[in-house]
């Protein structure tokens, strides 16, 4: 997603409490990060982190690493967690299992690993990357799914929604060659089953637009199966 440059973005993060400025120094430590040592979950390409918002506001009792590689995303991003924190009656001072994390994810594995005991990964609406030379800068793309094993907790699972039809079918491709198991799947979220979704400021805008939106959970494979 192309997003204008804020210039005002690093000045308000680096004095932002929840903004992690060096993620290198948490590598397997993460938890430790947060003021309380809870259950932990990474969004990567969190955008304007309308979703990490969210999910932080609504389970108290989780921690949450939002992840993206544009600074100017994640002062938006910031912003919009203080909006929503504020319109449920919670200071800025309050927010505390939430982090913004300025990384690239193909690097992810450098400052995540096995120690931090990741209980799900979050992919939501990332870039589909149409063209044939650019799909292995996909999210789902089956080598950086390799590298998501790499720190995934057994049982983890890996939840990936998205409104592009060619994205979501050929990452089916991509789960299955790198030894994942689809525990559940629908090409029609908003008339499934699933009474735990989070809906993003995309996924509405998507929807309202008459696009369906598909989603997956899905979970490495034992290694005897």
């Amino acid at each position: 997603m192309r997003i204008r440059k804020k210039k005002w973005a690093e000045p308000e993060l680096s004095v932002c409490g929840f903004y992690v400025k060096n993620p290198e120094e948490h590598a397997g430590q993460w938890s430790k990060a947060f003021k309380k040592e809870q259950p932990l979950y990474l969004e990567i390409g969190c955008g304007k982190c309308g979703f990490a918002g969210q999910f932080a506001l609504k389970n108290p009792g989780k921690n949450i690493i939002a992840l993206d590689i544009k600074v100017d995303m994640l002062g938006v991003g910031r912003r919009t967690i203080v909006k929503l924190f504020e319109e449920n009656g919670r200071s800025a001072d309050e927010i505390d299992n939430i982090l913004l994390v300025k990384y690239n994810v193909e690097q992810l594995d450098r400052i995540i690993t096995k120690d931090d005991r990741i209980e799900s990964l979050f992919i939501n609406f990332c870039n589909p990357w149409p063209r044939p030379k650019h799909k292995k800068r996909r999210l789902t793309y089956y080598k950086k799914l390799e590298m998501y094993k790499s720190f995934l907790q057994p049982g983890a699972e890996i939840r990936f929604k998205t409104d592009d039809d060619e994205l979501f079918e050929e990452s089916l491709e991509y789960f299955e060659q790198s030894g994942y198991e689809i525990t559940y799947l629908t090409r029609d979220l908003h008339n499934s089953g699933v009474t735990d979704n989070i809906m993003t400021e995309h996924e509405k805008m998507f929807s309202d637009e008459g696009k369906k939106i598909k989603f997956l959970t899905a979970k490495i494979k034992p290694v005897n199966q």
